[in-house]
């Protein structure tokens, strides 16, 4: 569904992407993982349209989307969610939710939307009048999600949801995010939470200065020593060793 190849870009004269390529398939879920400074972030914007890329092509459903404006890649089915701290304070959490429709004109499948959001977040459907200033940060997260279902969307970016939020808030967000994948959602998802969200996804991609270094089915790469090393606290054999087994 998306294919991203040889895809360079950065801000000014400061290259950031230096040629990645990775593919989402159909129905898929895929995290993208990596330091800070690594590319992820810029990789979502060149993707979302929000940063033209220099070089390479994205290609969404079967067309080219490199260089679109964003409002046309979401019009054609591509949403990025962003985090929590991107919700509209001064507004009503079901205003949030019903910006996220704004490319749509059908109200009554609007309206069924909003009932489904509702479902996966219960505590927003509690919480509908209030303004989303007096929202705590899981919440606040979990709108911003919420607010990007309402398009109805082929696929959806995910950009680092367990952001500074509690654990257990963080296991409530990435059980619903499974729900959602569960029931059918493409997603490509950057995390701070390597090993949640390889434990979530069936593919991963390691970006490193600006390009992919490692990739490979997520249950595989929870187990490469390389990954563990830089991400997950140690190689196979310093567990072992940890655990008496050396």
């Amino acid at each position: 569904m998306l294919e991203i190849d040889s895809v360079e870009g950065g801000y000014g004269s400061v290259q950031i992407l230096n040629g990645v390529t990775l593919k989402v398939a159909r129905g898929q879920m895929v995290a993208l993982l990596g330091g800070n400074g690594t590319g992820k972030s810029t990789l979502l914007k060149a993707i979302s349209g929000l940063l033209k890329p220099t070089g390479g092509t994205i290609t969404f459903d079967g067309q080219r989307i490199d260089g679109l404006r964003p409002d046309l890649i979401v019009r054609r089915g591509l949403v990025q969610v962003t985090q929590g701290k991107e919700a509209y304070p001064a507004m009503t959490v079901e205003e949030n939710l019903r910006l996220g429709a704004f490319v749509r004109r059908d109200r009554a499948g609007v309206r069924r939307t909003l009932d489904r959001v509702f479902e996966y977040f219960p505590v927003l459907r509690e919480r509908r009048g209030q303004l989303a200033a007096t929202l705590s940060g899981g919440q606040l997260q979990m709108l911003c999600i919420g607010r990007g279902l309402m398009s109805e969307p082929k696929m959806i970016l995910l950009d680092e949801p367990s952001a500074a939020l509690a654990p257990q808030i963080v296991l409530d967000i990435f059980r619903i995010i499974g729900r959602i994948c569960r029931d059918g959602m493409t997603l490509l998802m950057v995390e701070q939470n390597v090993r949640m969200a390889l434990l979530l996804a069936e593919y991963g991609y390691v970006i490193k200065d600006g390009v992919i270094h490692i990739e490979g089915p997520a249950e595989a790469l929870i187990g490469d020593d390389n990954v563990r090393l830089s991400y997950l606290g140690g190689t196979v054999a310093d567990r072992d060793r940890g655990l008496g087994l050396h």
